[in-house]
């Protein structure tokens, strides 16, 4: 298992949000945070609490508000109103909490700028660290052991709990704070001081294999991930195919989904949902590239906006679904503002694939199911596809 700072748990798992693990929050896919645009409008968030409450929303405001009309937390009366709901997406956020939410979305995060996992004896690794992130300006490498953070041993504790101590998630620690990093390199065992910093994520990453296949893998769809899907395509050799490695993705801006599913398609239906009983549609821009012979992966790890692109690509059939079935977030949340600051997210609707199938809890099953060796079974079937001339 391997993780950095940006992918982690919430500061406190809450019923209701136990799986949103990934992003920060990105799973919450919802009206008011421009995921899903009206027609004709442009990819923007709209501040939490400014669209009208939907249904369930004035109960957890309601108990919030007497909650500080009598002295008490407004956000964990929010949190047994939400628990109490039945709703298995709704979740409450700090204040706090949802500015990192919205950073993510940004494609940003606070962080020191390092990965790390947890090898089989129990020690953490690094795995990597982003160029000019506070890590690298202090010299630690690929491969260095991770021993400690501000004092506390690491060694055995899940990459989670390390990915929030180097966050400071304990102390909502901020841009500009400190963290302490106990490092090891062969013999030499040392202590670095650095000063967290906003870094920006790379959530698009494009390599080449053999055979001029390209992999555009994108782990989230954050502010722009969409156009630099569109880039890679016309950049990619004309005469090879496209892997489009979507495991693992946790989802995010829907409106950056539906322009990485026009670099595929040319117009036409991406998804339909409702947000309170209105029906709306999204559909892709006319001129994507339909004719080159494209692959998609996913796995278990892939929800929300992954799964929406996922279900326009094999509904049009314009890819190849290939790996494990889908985990199954097709469900709208939208955000209301609390009297302390804090926020409560209900579910308000559902999207649907473009032959009006339902993920919400149900997945999207590939065409070709396969566990181990997902990558080569892509290439292998790329190579069947034929020439896209």
């Amino acid at each position: 298992m391997s993780g950095r700072e940006l992918f982690c748990q919430p500061r406190r798992v809450r019923r209701g949000a136990a799986l949103t693990l990934v992003f920060a929050g990105l799973l919450v896919t919802g009206a008011a945070t421009g995921a899903f645009p009206d027609p004709g409008q442009s990819d923007r968030k709209t501040p939490a609490g400014t669209a009208r409450p939907a249904a369930g929303h004035e109960d957890v405001a309601k108990a919030a508000a007497e909650a500080m009309a009598d002295g008490e937390s407004p956000m964990e009366a929010a949190e047994r109103a939400v628990s109490r709901s039945g709703d298995r997406w709704a979740a409450v956020y700090s204040e706090g909490e949802y500015q990192e939410f919205e950073e993510a979305l940004d494609g940003q995060y606070t962080g020191v700028g390092l990965w790390a996992r947890r090898a089989a004896n129990g020690r953490i690794d690094v795995t990597k660290v982003q160029a000019g992130s506070p890590a690298a300006e202090a010299g630690v490498k690929k491969g260095d052991r991770l021993r400690s953070i501000d004092g506390e041993d690491v060694d055995g504790r899940p990459v989670t709990d390390v990915v929030s101590l180097l966050r400071g998630d304990a102390t909502d620690a901020r841009a500009g704070t400190t963290v302490t990093l106990g490092l090891q390199r062969g013999t030499r065992a040392w202590s670095e001081t650095v000063r967290r910093a906003l870094l920006s994520t790379d959530s698009v990453t494009v390599r080449k294999l053999a055979a001029g296949i390209t992999v555009i893998r994108i782990s989230a769809f954050t502010k722009g991930s969409g156009e630099l899907v569109r880039t890679a395509v016309r950049q990619a050799p004309a005469d090879a195919g496209i892997i489009l490695d979507l495991r693992g993705n946790s989802g995010g801006l829907v409106s950056e989904a539906v322009t990485a599913a026009s670099a595929f398609l040319d117009g036409g239906l991406v998804a339909t949902y409702d947000v309170d009983g209105a029906q709306r549609a999204l559909h892709a821009d006319p001129g994507g590239d339909t004719a080159r012979p494209l692959v998609a992966l996913v796995d278990g790890g892939t929800m929300s906006a992954a799964e929406m692109l996922t279900g326009a690509l094999q509904d049009r059939g314009r890819a190849v679904v290939l790996g494990s079935r889908t985990f199954g977030k097709g469900s709208i949340q939208m955000p209301t503002r609390l009297p302390d600051g804090s926020v409560a997210e209900l579910t308000v609707g559902h999207y649907r694939t473009p032959s009006g199938h339902t993920v919400d809890g149900r997945g999207i099953t590939p065409d070709l199911e396969v566990s181990a060796g997902a990558l080569e079974r892509a290439e292998t079937v790329l190579s069947g596809l034929g020439d896209p001339s």
